[in-house]
């Protein structure tokens, strides 16, 4: 029986994100591969989900639903600030991001979606929240 890959392998991969329309965002294949401990939070878990069980030498195609991905995009974390109200040294850019802080020191950042003198439109959803993704994988190794 083969090695398969295991929720805490360490692994050598090619892999590739796309959205729905086959537009990539990130790709390893044609350089050099990823390597990576599954369960560390290097890959996101539902595509860590996608390679367990692959052996080594296969490649497969994934096509995950906003469901199955980054999940559903939540209109309650698109909240407009006040520029005033804005992290100390911040300096908002239309579709750029700005990085906030929770009180217990934890970093987050947030999409602008829109911007003007007085307030910006600040989305803190996944920038693939509500998209249907298309991940290909190729397992080089195990190690």
């Amino acid at each position: 029986m083969s090695e398969t890959v295991q929720a805490d392998s360490y692994i050598a991969l090619h892999y590739r994100v796309a959205n729905s329309d086959d537009v990539e965002l990130v790709s390893t294949f044609g350089g050099g591969p990823a390597t990576m401990q599954l369960g560390t939070g290097e890959l996101a878990p539902m595509l860590e989900q996608c390679i367990i069980g692959i052996e080594p030498g296969q490649r497969h195609v994934f096509l995950l639903d906003p469901d199955q991905a980054f999940g559903a995009h939540n209109p309650q974390l698109v909240q407009r600030i006040a520029v005033t109200d804005l992290p100390s040294g911040a300096t908002p850019e239309l579709h750029g991001l700005i990085e906030f802080s929770s009180p217990a020191g934890d970093k987050f950042a947030g999409f602008v979606r829109e911007l003007d003198a007085e307030a910006v439109l600040v989305d803190f959803n996944h920038p693939l929240a509500g998209k249907a993704i298309r991940f290909e994988v190729e397992v080089l190794g195990i190690m």
